[in-house]
């Protein structure tokens, strides 16, 4: 198969060559190239996808709004008076300026602060300060109509709490778009009546597909966090595997059993022996107890195109990533608790979320790793990513982890909405 050659009329002044080995081979300008990351904006997140907004448990009441994007698009979502919810684009139809300037709130109207033009919770223009003129004079022509001029809407689905939107007509309903493994694995950790118990942001110096890349590097994970190692938490010599979505594998599942761990020769040659002798000091990170039949222990679960379910031990965790030019991320992570949680059982929860969060271990570490890749490639745009761990195609791996499956699933889908695979 010859290189594909994306031509200048569909958005790229410069050509990219993808190499013939495809989603084995990523060139590193995707990275880099800011005019990539316009056509991402065009195909991606206003294309076809359902796009995580928010939690519905961020909005209960009538009234409520939140603040998110859709890749670098700011986005409100809100639930109106009839407790439906909407989202719509954070941006005036008269000037451009935000809307919505804060995180979240309570409204009965969203108005623009530059002119304030107001609009009702479900986007639809309302009130135009001056719109008659003063005194016979001014004001907006005979022919200006209010219901011409909305906040740009999304289509908006709610799936097991989760709010997604999307601004293409084209794309397929929720279930169908995740499909069955991605709607069930939902279902298990989130048709329970949830709240949030935990929240921390953070900047990372990379791409956002570095980051999508990693929530599905299934092998690093015992290499760069050696604590998943050292404290059994999550290894690849647990029973465990990695399921593809069907039939584009853009989404995954990575899961692991720790009461399974059938010790491996291997890792004593990765790590010292000195770290069997560590202590952690804080062994109360690591109580834990038994609360799903599937035994599973760890999962990440990652949606595309930037939202990542986490799984360990008792703690459960939203992971959305957004954009923020070609060579910066904003990591958000949510931490779940359920609404007939334990005081101990809380408590639980919140330690195991600090042992990985932005005082622990993984998001101090991936979002060092994934910096050095985006310093690392740079000026090389025209080498390519090597991934054939595990293989060179892109399916489900039941028998191991130590594969690269996931992440060829996602460049798969990557390609082909983007049209790379032509």
């Amino acid at each position: 198969m010859p290189d594909t050659i994306i031509p200048a009329s569909n958005g790229l002044s410069h050509p990219l060559h993808w190499p013939a080995e495809g989603a084995t081979r990523v060139p590193f300008r995707v990275y880099h190239d800011p005019e990539i990351l316009k056509l991402e904006h065009e195909r991606i997140f206003r294309g076809p996808v359902w796009n995580y907004l928010c939690m519905e448990i961020e909005i209960p009441e009538k009234g409520d709004f939140k603040t998110t994007f859709v890749g670098e698009i700011p986005v409100i979502v809100t639930r109106n008076r009839d407790g439906q919810v909407h989202a719509m684009v954070n941006r005036c139809a008269h000037k451009g300026a935000l809307v919505c300037m804060q995180e979240r709130g309570n409204r009965q109207r969203l108005t623009c602060v530059y002119h304030s033009w107001n609009y009702d919770l479900t986007g639809q223009l309302r009130g135009v300060a001056f719109q008659n003129g003063l005194r016979g004079a001014g004001g907006m022509p005979e022919d200006f109509d209010l219901k011409n001029h909305r906040l740009e809407p999304l289509r908006v689905a709610v799936l097991h709490g989760m709010v997604f939107g999307t601004f293409s007509d084209e794309t397929p309903p929720i279930e169908e778009y995740l499909g069955e493994m991605v709607c069930n694995i939902m279902k298990r950790n989130f048709s329970r009546p949830h709240k949030i118990i935990g929240y921390h942001s953070q900047i990372i110096h990379n791409n956002w597909k570095l980051y999508a890349e990693n929530v599905r590097d299934s092998y690093h994970a015992t290499l760069l966090h050696t604590f998943y190692t050292t404290f059994k938490i999550n290894r690849l010599d647990m029973d465990g595997g990695m399921i593809l979505a069907d039939p584009i594998p853009w989404h995954s599942l990575s899961y692991a059993k720790r009461a399974t761990i059938q010790e491996d020769e291997g890792y004593k040659e990765i790590h010292s022996a000195q770290f069997d002798e560590n202590a952690l000091q804080g062994p109360e990170l690591l109580n834990s107890f038994h609360e799903f039949d599937d035994n599973i222990t760890h999962m990440i679960q990652s949606n595309f195109p930037n939202l990542t379910f986490q799984f360990t031990l008792n703690s459960l965790a939203v992971r959305h990533f957004v954009p923020k030019g070609p060579g910066k991320t904003e990591l958000h992570w949510y931490y779940i608790g359920y609404e007939d949680d334990t005081p101990e059982q809380e408590e639980m929860r919140i330690n195991q979320g600090n042992l990985t969060g932005s005082a622990g271990y993984v998001s101090l570490e991936d979002g060092c790793i994934n910096e050095f890749v985006q310093r690392g490639s740079h000026g090389s745009e025209d080498a390519n990513e090597f991934l054939e761990m595990g293989g060179k195609t892109a399916e489900t791996s039941e028998g191991s982890r130590a594969t690269e499956t996931s992440i060829r699933g996602f460049w798969t889908g990557y390609r082909q909405i983007m049209g790379f695979d032509q």
